[in-house]
Formats: C-alpha cells, structure tokens, sequence
C-alpha cells in the first residue's frame, strides 16, 4: 500500500512539474508575442508618435513662457496661442535661414571642384591603379577588340528627387502642421489633461503615478534647458574653430555640428561631417586634423564635464542603456529616434522606478 501512496504521490508531483512548465512555456511565448505586437506598433505609428511626442517636448519649453502670460491676467488659451505662434515663427525663420545657407554652400561647392580632385587623389590613384589590374586579369586575351561601351541616360537628379520624393515631402509637411495645433491644445488643457490621467489609477496608487508623472516633467525640462544650454556653447565653440580655419558659412556649419554633438556616444563622428565636407575646397591634410580633433574635443568636453551636470542628473541612464536605446529608436524611426530615445527611455526608466514589478528593469537602465 505503501508503495501504491508513494507512486501515486511521484505521479502528481510529476504532473504538477509538467503543468508548470507548460504555463511557463506558455508566458513566456505570451511575453514575446506582446513585444512583438509593441515594436510593431511602435513602427507602424511612428509617425503619429514622432508627432505627439515632439508637441509634447514642445509644450514642455512653451509653459514657462504661458505661465508668465497667464500672470498678466491673459486666459491660458491666449496665452498658448501666442507662444506657439511666437515658436512658430522662429522655427520657420530659422529653417528659412538654414535653406538659404545650405544652397549657397551647396552653390559655391563647384568653385572648388578642381582642389577637392586634387585633395582626392590619394585615394583615386590606388583604386585606378586596381582596376587596370584587375581588367587586365579578367579580360579575354583571344581577340584585342575592345567591348563597345554601353551608356545609360538618366533622369537628371533634380527631377527624380522630384517626381519620386514630392509626396513623402507632402506627406511630411501634413504630418508636421499638426504640431502646432497639437502643442496649443496641449499647453491649453494641460491642468485638464494632468487631473484626468491620474484618475485612470486606482485610488490607492495616485499618489505613486502623481510622483511619476511629476518627477517625468521635471526629467523632460531639465533634459531640454541642459541640452539647450550644451547645444549652445557646443556650437560656439565650433563657430569659433571654423570662423578660425575660414570654413565658409561657419556659423550655420558650427550650429549644426553643435546640434550633430548632442547625440550620445556617436554625435562626434556625425559632427565631422558637416566641416570636412564644407572645407573641402578650402581646407588641407593639416587643416582636416584640426577640424577631426578639435571636433572631438569639444564634443569630449561638452558630453563628459558640460551634460552630466547639467542633464544627466536628471536623467540618470547607463552608457550601455543610453547606446542600445539609440540603436532600437533610430532602427525604429529614424533620425527622429536619435533625437527622442533619451527622454522617452528616461521616462520609462521613472515609469519602472515607480512599479514594483518593473523595479528591477529601473535598476538595470540606471547608473
């Protein structure tokens, strides 16, 4: 009888081990299936999301500015309309500078197209070298005629930037004429909004969502005065360097290389590019040093004495989670991703913080 309780006893025990694996099982592929749908979504939004996202850290900047309205006895609504008008003029004056800027610098680029042949030669003598050489190699030695050359012509490349990118830059230009509109009523409804969300927790966890959501506004402010503040003595300090070195239109090359320096981790290499491609006609072997090191060392200064105090106390992300949160945004959304993956993974990081069961995802995006 002994034995009987005792197999009976094995095979329940067996059986329950069993069950348990396949619920395991079971969450696991749940848990995989949910981020799967997440990041497609994410993806398949992208879009919308960029937008909403964008007018949010808009309206972040904005209510400083419509608090001060607003203490002139102004109605909050005025008050939006007028600072996202003001905002709005100043973007489209600054990207009206930048175009003008941009096809001067690309109209004089022909001015110099015998120095950059020249300063290119290293490179092309060794590669034509190689090709005459593997010609020969391939080439049929049984008869000395040459293949008749075969040319292709074209749609000149203005046209077929035309014809093919005209309605991704429609599309492009629908999307972002929702921002304003989306910042005015975020900046309007804002005490709104705030009230409403945190009734879509239950009672006994307000007070945890209200410290989050609280704690993210402080994050998302300080995130965007400290990169103001960075983005400014970064592109001073390359306006200065190039100003020095003669780049020409240095001071629309600085405030982009200043700008190009704010992404983590890989903004020192994209920073080089504007300069060297714009001093090419200008610059020699000794001046494209000075423009890679010197680069490289206002980007070193501003990333690792100027941003932790001033941003990454706030903040507070590893450089490993700061690094892949770049890659998994920017292979999301693009350019746009480099640009918000630290506020949102900074958000999020809060967001685990205040979650008991994410706590542990919190301490490994930390620092």
């Amino acid at each position: 009888m002994r034995s009987e309780a005792d197999a009976i006893v094995a095979s329940v025990i067996e059986d329950a081990e069993v069950i348990h694996a396949t619920l395991k099982a079971s969450s696991i592929a749940q848990i995989v299936i949910a981020l799967a749908a997440v990041v497609a979504l994410l993806y398949f939004l992208r879009y919308v999301l960029i937008i909403c996202i964008s007018a949010l850290l808009v309206a972040f900047v904005l209510e400083p500015l419509v608090g001060k309205i607003a203490q002139l006895r102004i109605p909050r609504a005025a008050g939006a309309f007028v600072a996202v008008l003001i905002a709005s003029a100043v973007a489209g004056a600054l990207a009206y500078f930048l175009l003008i800027q941009v096809d001067s610098i690309s109209g004089r680029l022909p001015q110099y197209s015998e120095r950059i042949k020249q300063s290119l030669n290293w490179i092309q003598e060794p590669m034509s070298r190689l090709e005459r050489t593997t010609r020969a190699m391939t080439s049929s030695p049984d008869d000395g005629n040459e293949p008749e050359p075969i040319q292709v012509q074209e749609t000149p490349a203005p046209s077929r930037l035309l014809v093919f990118n005209f309605g991704t830059i429609g599309e492009f230009m629908l999307r972002l004429s929702f921002l304003p509109f989306l910042t005015f009523f975020m900046l309007t409804w804002k005490d709104h909004a705030f009230a409403t969300t945190l009734r879509l927790f239950p009672e006994e966890h307000r007070q945890g969502a209200y410290r989050a959501i609280a704690k993210i506004s402080r994050m998302i402010r300080s995130f965007l005065i400290g990169n103001l503040v960075v983005w400014f003595i970064g592109a001073a300090s390359c306006t200065v360097l190039f100003w020095y070195l003669g780049i020409p239109s240095f001071y629309v090359i600085g405030t982009i290389c200043g700008l190009l320096s704010l992404i983590p981790s890989v903004g020192a290499i994209l920073a080089v590019i504007p300069p060297i491609v714009s001093g090419l006609g200008v610059l020699h072997m000794s001046g494209f040093l000075i423009v890679l090191f010197g680069v490289i060392a206002i980007h070193a200064v501003t990333l690792n004495l100027l941003y932790p105090t001033l941003v990454g106390k706030r903040v507070l992300l590893n450089p490993l989670a700061v690094v892949l949160s770049l890659l998994i945004w920017a292979w999301l959304w693009g350019a746009m991703g480099l640009i918000l993956a630290i506020p949102i993974v900074g958000a999020a990081k809060i967001v685990c913080d205040h979650t008991d069961s994410l706590k542990g995802v919190g301490t490994w995006l930390g620092i």
